[in-house]
């Protein structure tokens, strides 16, 4: 047996039809596409969003302008003045604030600003501090600590 005896199992391999090869190849002629008609000729058709002539929905609508960053961050802010109200601790996490009913859960990341006064040290702990919530909070004597590694000390 050489190379050139190898055929596939009988029936396992069918043959292609070639359409639109003649009359006699079963689909010449028309070649399965009906007679004339704009589908029936070569790069025709209608396309997806034609809808018969009338207005086209996307030209109803109004014009969506701009669009939508996907990685897009959104904090849950946090004044400072709303950190100076807790009295009864000096440590700060989220689970404290969602507590004291300043934040709605704690599955969203958490932004510290810097608005308010604190008049005294606190250990703050959030995913992201602004400038100035930064700068008071180490004037007051306290701490930031940073859930978030993106964010900048």
């Amino acid at each position: 047996m050489k190379l050139h005896d190898l055929k596939p199992a009988a029936g396992s391999h069918r043959k292609r039809r070639r359409i639109g090869r003649g009359l006699g190849s079963g689909r010449g002629t028309t070649a399965g596409k009906g007679t004339k008609g704009q589908k029936a000729r070569s790069g025709g058709g209608v396309p997806p969003f034609f809808e018969g002539g009338q207005t086209k929905l996307v030209k109803k609508l109004p014009f969506r302008r701009g669009f939508t960053n996907i990685h897009r961050i959104e904090y849950q802010a946090v004044n400072l003045s709303d950190l100076g109200k807790l009295a009864d601790t000096d440590t700060i996490d989220v689970s404290v604030l969602v507590a004291a009913g300043l934040l709605k859960n704690d599955r969203e990341k958490v932004k510290v600003l810097g608005t308010g006064e604190l008049d005294r040290a606190l250990t703050v702990t959030a995913h992201k501090f602004s400038a100035t919530a930064r700068q008071k909070i180490e004037a007051a004597g306290g701490a930031c600590h940073d859930l978030d590694a993106r964010s900048a000390p």
